[in-house]
């Protein structure tokens, strides 16, 4: 009652204002139409957006990738706005979609990664930013902003969330053990994709991401062929590549591959920069004398960057809009990096990072290897078939 209250003051006080100039434009000539009509719409937006804010409950629905979050990062948002938070998590892309195509979904800030933000944007699924109410895109590093608007527009839709880059990670002591006099490679993906080196690290254990999405775009950068190709004779070129390496793959995983490298079970993983990350504090945590590296893109490497959204019928968008401006502050994204240790977009960051993630520069990666990564495309229904296909062949050895 106290907010519609307020309101009507604002619609007596605006009337009262329209009447009071209307009195004066028939005094003074000086005061064109025009101005009258521009004041007036003034008045009634500011209006307008009152009722808005003054409708919209304390309450935000949150929909995230699970295990993606810090252990306080909602708490201390409710403590401060008085927002109360619903967090619900998906495990992926595709369900997020579903959700969003369906409608309705009564979330107001969703993570989608970005090589399917722009089938979302196309499709109207997500609201335009009112960047005038997040201050704190300021704080983001303006070269992820210019990745970001390669496949979003003037960032009119999407504000990084996290981010790295799909890899490989590596038990210093054991590779180095198993290519005995075989030095290591200037370009670290002959480790997995040439069959050289492959058939020496077969006997310590070599992992792959058990996904076609991941694995084929690091083939065809190594073939040669543009990571996200939409031509069909490329991806017959990477999965005769993926023929020759086949022999010497031991494992397929999701995430297993993070305790695997942990505990010394395996030598070599496709994965992410973040999860391998993960399996290095696990190892340092558990003191066993592993050593795990992740490797920098130093020869090119697919993205891994997910963002923050608005659904388009989000019903609290400016407790949304808070949620985002909130989450931008350098010591919340240094709370995200320091809990599932992956990088953040804030260049300010870096003093509320744990020390030892901070100096982690495969973490962190220089301005030089983040040019090197390359934002991850949409498949069109053909090609998508045609990369499922490729590795379903990969992986059954056929």
């Amino acid at each position: 009652m106290q907010k519609w209250y307020s309101i009507k003051v604002q619609i007596v006080t605006i009337i009262t204002q329209l009447t009071d100039r209307s009195k004066k434009t028939k005094k003074d000539a000086d005061m064109s139409i025009r101005e009258n009509f521009r004041y007036a719409a003034c008045l009634c937006l500011a209006m307008l957006t009152a009722a808005a804010q003054a409708q919209e409950e304390k309450v935000l629905n949150i929909y995230n990738w699970s295990d993606y979050i810090g252990p306080d990062t909602v708490s201390n948002f409710e403590k401060e706005t008085g927002i109360k938070v619903r967090y619900d998590v998906y495990d992926s892309n595709e369900v997020l979609n579903a959700k969003l195509s369906a409608g309705n979904t009564g979330y107001d800030i969703v993570v989608p990664s970005v090589n399917w933000a722009p089938l979302q944007i196309k499709a109207g699924l997500l609201r335009e930013l009112d960047k005038r109410q997040l201050p704190n895109l300021a704080y983001v590093d303006p070269q992820l902003q210019a990745m970001l608007a390669r496949i979003d527009t003037d960032n009119r839709h999407l504000v990084t969330w996290l981010w790295g880059y799909t890899t490989l990670g590596i038990n210093v002591d054991k590779v180095r053990a198993a290519l005995g006099n075989l030095p290591m490679p200037a370009n670290s993906w002959d480790l997995l994709f040439d069959s050289k080196y492959a058939a020496r690290l077969q006997s310590c254990g070599i992992s792959v991401l058990d996904s076609p999405s991941e694995v084929l775009p690091p083939a065809l950068l190594y073939a040669g062929k543009p990571a996200y190709s939409k031509a069909p004779a490329d991806y017959q070129a990477a999965g005769q590549l993926l023929k020759t390496i086949r022999p010497y793959i031991g494992l397929f995983s999701g995430s297993g591959y993070i305790n695997d490298l942990a505990n010394g079970s395996i030598c070599l993983a496709l994965g992410w920069s973040g999860d391998i990350n993960i399996a290095r504090q696990r190892a340092i945590a558990a003191g066993n004398g592993v050593h795990i590296e992740a490797l920098p893109p130093r020869n090119g490497s697919t993205m891994v960057l997910d963002a923050m959204a608005i659904p388009a019928d989000a019903p609290h968008p400016n407790n949304a809009l808070k949620w985002i401006n909130y989450i931008l502050r350098p010591q919340v994204q240094a709370g995200l990096t320091n809990q599932v240790y992956y990088a953040n977009a804030s260049l300010q960051s870096a003093p509320y990072v744990a020390p030892a993630l901070a100096a982690n520069t495969s973490l962190f990666l220089s301005a030089d290897d983040k040019r090197r990564l390359i934002v991850p495309e949409p498949y069109s229904l053909p090609i998508r078939r045609l990369v499922s296909r490729t590795y379903t062949r990969f992986k059954t050895g056929f």
